[in-house]
């Protein structure tokens, strides 16, 4: 099936390759990419751009001794390959199959867990101090994105590098994409590079032909001078920004000749001192329809190969927040809508068409996206921050300060909320109704289902201060049960009433908890479901009512157990002084795996047929 990929199971073996052989390699590994990913789903795009740099890369060095730190890592498929792993393929991002990104306990090639961006560049300077504490050899090699470079975290370990001036590469792996389309200073600045080569190349090319067919030298001299005046007129001088704070910049190198990238990783591992290496690729090269659009196939789930990705007819929870969003801005002006790198992801895409002069992309950087929607909010504006849970994370100090202290008008959207599926612990959104939980004077709202999460938007605008919504991944789905419209601030929905229990639900759990509920009715078990949508405010009203009427209290949630909706409950009713029986169900605290949301569910106990099992012990 494949001509070189068969006799490839370490990193020895490729050191044994040519360039010729190496070449058609990595048509194999393109094939082999394509045909795998098509049937497990996963990050494409990038890992069909990186192959011919991760070949150089270990043809020359020696990992693990040598240690490559990948950036993100959804774009280490090539890496595993090479490091042994291509039987594994089969089961990537399944339960107990291989991780979608580097994970330590998989391998000793794979230097240390990622899975956010803009970190690579700060491990590989502590495991290049720690190499020269230690007085240790080796190279120490960060690979990182044009996307991921823009990350404030990243700017501030390349001030550092710039200043210690350890022996360490930097790998910047440029092809102008990161999820969807790059944005910001940084990336401008790579752009102008890249244009400043091309008219270096396109200029040499124009001098040799004139000096082919020019009858005399000053003729000649005088085209080429004219040339320079004419190609420089309208482009940017070349930059020389990494140079200027103490770290060698080399580039641009292409990405997808071989023995160009092997000749020059040659070169830097060999010179002392910190450098960077600016390599072109083409996000998604070898398969066309990938190279044609790879924002649609950074991330696919399963796809026919001949066809590609065929558009779907469902909705996306995420889809409906970003016409949604779009609507309401149509009526209020003071709307502004921000996405840290994720239009397409958060639906914010749609938002941007209709509103593009109240829409702002401010790249890989969560913190500056909150501070900035403090600074919008302080002048009167009514800013939406529509951000993954897992990386609003990042953000957590600047909704304590800039944002809650003093009672900013910002609405957080937290998608991708509660367990996440396939791309495992560093993507599940299990800690926000904890973290959020700890923060004085925010709302902190959780929809049973996408309509009740729209009425939820409209009460934003009635809040005066700071407001969260947390909704999970997935497509727009309706209960059907309970009452729709506006909703009060702070009050709960009783669903369904019971006999001497009752779950206290909130978000996606509804869902579960209703299906349990009716389970256990055709069982003879009569229970009370209520949608606790709000974290904060509790209903006390209500609360205080179901205290009195039954013996036993479940609170379920998809959040980690600690500190979260159940947390608060228990809180509420100890400091009552009641004592009613509280279980709290929810994620167990440790990091989750990756798999399917609904094997995670049923692994992590919040599925419905383990609240079952739960209430039965009671």
């Amino acid at each position: 099936m494949y001509k070189y990929l068969d006799q490839v199971n370490s990193p020895q073996d490729i050191k044994k390759m040519n360039i010729e052989e190496l070449d058609e390699l990595a048509k194999d590994i393109r094939k082999f990419l394509v045909r795998n990913i098509s049937k497990t789903g996963g990050h494409l795009a990038s890992n069909l751009g990186i192959v011919e740099l991760t070949l150089a890369l270990h043809k020359v060095f020696d990992s693990p001794k040598d240690k490559i730190v990948w950036d993100v890592g959804h774009q280490s498929y090539v890496h595993k390959i090479i490091t042994g792993r291509k039987d594994k393929f089969e089961n990537l991002r399944q339960l107990n199959g291989m991780s979608g990104f580097p994970k330590e306990k998989e391998s000793c090639h794979d230097i240390i867990d990622t899975g956010h961006s803009s970190t690579s560049i700060s491990t590989a300077m502590g495991l290049a101090c720690s190499r020269d504490i230690k007085g240790e050899d080796g190279s120490v090699i960060a690979v990182i994105g044009d996307g991921s470079i823009t990350g404030g975290m990243a700017m501030e370990a390349i001030n550092q590098l710039g200043y210690i001036k350890n022996d360490m590469i930097i790998i910047l792996n440029d092809n102008e994409m990161s999820i969807d389309k790059n944005v910001g200073g940084m990336s401008t600045y790579m752009s102008s590079i890249i244009r400043n080569s091309k008219v270096h190349k396109m200029k040499g090319e124009v001098d040799k032909f004139l000096n082919i067919t020019s009858t005399g030298g000053q003729i000649s001299r005088a085209a080429s001078k004219l040339t320079d005046t004419i190609m420089y007129s309208f482009v940017p001088q070349d930059c020389a920004f990494f140079d200027s704070i103490g770290i060698k910049y080399y580039g641009p190198i292409d990405g997808h000749d071989i023995g160009d990238l092997i000749a020059c990783l040659k070169n830097a591992k060999d010179r002392k001192g910190p450098m960077l290496l600016h390599v072109i690729t083409k996000k998604g090269k070898g398969y066309r329809y990938a190279e044609e659009h790879p924002d649609k196939y950074h991330g696919v789930s399963k796809f026919d190969i001949k066809k590609g990705i065929q558009p779907s007819n469902k909705k996306s929870i995420s889809i409906a927040v970003g016409e949604k969003l779009s609507q309401m801005a149509c009526i209020d002006d003071k709307i502004v809508a921000i996405t840290a790198a994720m239009p397409s992801g958060t639906g914010l895409n749609i938002f941007e068409k209709n509103h593009p002069n109240r829409y702002y992309d401010v790249g890989i950087a969560e913190q500056h996206a909150v501070a900035f929607s403090a600074g919008l909010a302080k002048n009167g504006m009514k800013p939406y921050f529509a951000v993954y849970s897992s990386f609003l994370q990042r953000g957590y100090d600047q909704i304590l300060h800039d944002v809650c202290i003093t009672n900013k008008n910002v609405t957080f959207l937290i998608d991708r909320a509660g367990l996440v599926g396939n791309d495992g612990e560093t993507h599940h959104g299990e800690f926000d109704l904890s973290y959020l939980n700890s923060v004085p004077g925010i709302t902190v709202m959780a929809p049973k289902d996408t309509k009740e999460l729209m009425s939820m938007m409209d009460l934003s605008l009635e809040i005066d201060g700071p407001c969260a919504i947390r909704y999970p991944r997935g497509n727009s789905y309706e209960l059907g049960i309970g009452e729709y419209g506006k909703i009060e601030k702070g009050t709960y929905e009783i669903l369904k009433s019971g006999d001497e229990t009752v779950i206290l639900a909130i978000g996606d759990m509804v869902k579960n908890s209703i299906e349990a509920a009716k389970i256990l009715e055709k069982e003879g078990i009569n229970i009370g479901v209520v949608n606790a949508r709000f974290l904060k405010p509790i209903d006390e009203k209500i609360l205080d009512e179901i205290v009195k009427k039954y013996k036993n209290i479940v609170t379920v949630e998809n959040n980690i157990i600690v500190g979260g909706f159940g947390s608060r409950i228990l809180q509420y009713i100890s400091e009552k002084g009641y004592n009613n029986k509280v279980i709290n169900i929810a994620l167990p605290e440790k990091f989750i795996p990756h798999g399917s949301c609904e094997e995670l569910q049923e692994l992590a106990g919040i599925s419905s047929e383990k609240i079952i099992e739960r209430i039965k012990n009671i």
